[in-house]
């Protein structure tokens, strides 16, 4: 995070709840922390000396359902959810490998049809009750669109954003009640012990 006052303390928030759940969960800590835009990932072993990853996350739209998603995967194309808090959305996490993504591949067409069989594997479940559905999302932005046009002062862009819009319109409902990744991408695809 850069220096902003807001994302300091945010980024100190973090740390402060990894620290309390490491001691809250008896984890021990064993490698260094990873962050991304909104969460820290501690490299940690658990009491019964199981490595697994402490994730610490500000709970927003995006993050809110993870923990309910997680186990209607049983591991398969997902990490595995070992205990959570949901009041905090902090996950303790199979550990995954972070030095072996997709981006790591040398063939790039490689790696898009894994990401493409992951993504199939996740969409052939029903989403479990109460996770935010992407038709709903898509709605919301279709919505907007006649503010965003009117806004754009650019016909280029408006053109842009009605054909956009209209595509949107035509595909928005076809997930129905299917389990959908956020953030699908080489970088958030890594590597276990049990699948490459």
């Amino acid at each position: 995070m850069t220096g902003v006052p807001g994302e300091r303390a945010a980024r100190e928030d973090l740390r402060e709840r990894t620290v309390r759940f490491l001691r809250r969960w008896n984890l021990r800590a064993d490698g260094a922390a990873r962050s991304g835009t909104s969460s820290l990932v501690t490299p940690v072993t658990a009491p019964d000396g199981t490595p697994a990853a402490l994730k610490v996350q500000h709970l927003d739209a995006e993050c809110a359902g993870e923990a309910a998603a997680l186990p209607t995967c049983s591991g398969d194309g997902a990490v595995r959810l070992l205990r959570d808090d949901p009041p905090t959305a902090t996950l303790l996490l199979e550990r995954l490998d972070a030095t072996r993504s997709l981006t790591d591949l040398p063939d790039p067409r490689e790696a898009v049809t894994v990401l493409c069989t992951l993504l199939s594997r996740l969409t052939a479940r029903p989403a479990p009750p109460g996770i935010r559905r992407l038709g709903d999302i898509a709605q919301g932005m279709l919505d907007r669109t006649p503010r965003a046009l009117d806004a754009e002062p650019d016909p280029a862009v408006r053109a842009l954003l009605r054909d956009c819009a209209t595509a949107l319109g035509e595909v928005a409902d076809e997930p129905g009640d299917r389990l959908l990744h956020w953030d699908p991408h080489h970088g958030n695809v890594l590597a276990t012990d049990r699948a490459p």
